[in-house]
C-alpha cells in the first residue's frame, strides 16, 4: 500500500493555503510522522506563482527529506468560467503549474471540479476556505444554462486532460460536496464525455460517505477509472474528514475490496484540522498499515 499525507496537513497546519515559507516545515513533518509520499498544491494565482517561482528549492525540500510527490494539484477555478477571457488566462497557468508538477516528478496532476457559477446564499465553497460540516443554499441566478456549463465544462476538463498528458501526467478530478460532479454517476458522466484514458478520478471516501455513496458499489461502477483514494472517515450525515475508524466507514469491505481488484493507487490521509493534528495523521497512517497487512494490499 503506497500511503501519502494529504496537503490537508499543511492547511490544518499552516492556514489555507500556505504559505511557500511553510511548505518546507510541512514536507519535513510528513517525513517524522513516517510518511513517504506527499501532496503539494498550488491554490488560486498567487499562490501558485509563488510555489512555481521556488520550484527547485521545494523539489529539494521534497527530495531532501525523502518524501516523493503523490499528488500536485493546480486549482484555479477560473479554467471553467464561461468567459473566455478568464478561462484562457486560466488554462495558461494551469499549464505552467502542469509544467511544475513534471519538473516535481509528481505522479499525478489533481484539479477539483469546482462549484457550478451559483450564487451561494449560505456555507462557503472550497475554494475560498475549507469548511467541514457546513450545508449550503443556493440561488441559481438568471439566464444560467446547466446545458450551457455543462459543455464548457466538458470541454475545459477535455483541454486540462490533454495538458496534463503533454507533460507526461495523468489527471485527476477530485469530486466534492456541492461541486459540479459530486458522485460516482457524475464521475462516469464526465468521463463518458470526455473519453479520455488519461483522465480518472480521486475517491474522496469522506465526501462520498457524506453524500450517502454505497463505497463498495461507487468502486465497483468506478473501476479502472478510480486512480487515487482520499482517506477520511464521518457518520454519513455531515461532511467531515475524521480519522479512518472514527465515523461509521466500512473500511474492511473497502479494503477487501480494494484488495480483490488489484488496487495499486495512492491512499491519502485526508483529515480535516484537528486536535493534535500530526498525531492524528500519525496514527491514521498506522491504521492503513494495520489494514493493508490485513488485507494483503
Amino acid at each position: 500500500m503506497k500511503i501519502s499525507c494529504a496537503w490537508m496537513y499543511a492547511i490544518g497546519t499552516y492556514g489555507f493555503p500556505p504559505k511557500t515559507v511553510d511548505i518546507y516545515n510541512a514536507v519535513s513533518e510528513m517525513r517524522a510522522m513516517g510518511f513517504e509520499y506527499g501532496e503539494l498544491e498550488g491554490i488560486g494565482y498567487e499562490n501558485l506563482g509563488q510555489v512555481i517561482a521556488e520550484r527547485k528549492e521545494i523539489r529539494k525540500a521534497y527530495r531532501d527529506a525523502g518524501v516523493k510527490i503523490s499528488n500536485f494539484a493546480v486549482l484555479l477555478p477560473d479554467v471553467i468560467s464561461a468567459d473566455p477571457g478568464v478561462r484562457a488566462k486560466a488554462m495558461d497557468h494551469f499549464k505552467r503549474g502542469a509544467e511544475a508538477a513534471a519538473f516535481f516528478g509528481s505522479a499525478n496532476l489533481w484539479i477539483d471540479s469546482y462549484f457550478p457559477p451559483v450564487e451561494v446564499l449560505e456555507g462557503v465553497p472550497p475554494t475560498e476556505a475549507l469548511v467541514y460540516g457546513q450545508s449550503f443554499r443556493i440561488r441559481i441566478p438568471p439566464g444560467f444554462s446547466w446545458e450551457g456549463f455543462w459543455d464548457t465544462f466538458v470541454e475545459a476538463i477535455a483541454r486540462c486532460t490533454a495538458i496534463a498528458r503533454e507533460n507526461g501526467l495523468p489527471l485527476l478530478v477530485e469530486p466534492r460536496v456541492g461541486e459540479t460532479v459530486t458522485n460516482s454517476d457524475g464521475m462516469l458522466r464526465l468521463w463518458d464525455a470526455v473519453r479520455d484514458e488519461n483522465l480518472g478520478f480521486i475517491l474522496d471516501i469522506a465526501h462520498q460517505h457524506a453524500q450517502k455513496e454505497m463505497m463498495p458499489l461507487a468502486i465497483e461502477k468506478l473501476g479502472r477509472h478510480m486512480k487515487y483514494v482520499h482517506v477520511a472517515d464521518n457518520d454519513s450525515r455531515d461532511n467531515r474528514h475524521l480519522a479512518p475508524g472514527s465515523g461509521n466507514v466500512d473500511w474492511d469491505e473497502i479494503f477487501a475490496l480494494l484488495a480483490r481488484r488489484g488496487f495499486d493507487g495512492f491512499f491519502a490521509i485526508d483529515l480535516e484540522k484537528l486536535p493534535n493534528l500530526a498525531a492524528a495523521f500519525d496514527q491514521a497512517r498506522r491504521y492503513l498499515e494495520r489494514q493493508a497487512l490485513a488485507h494483503h494490499l
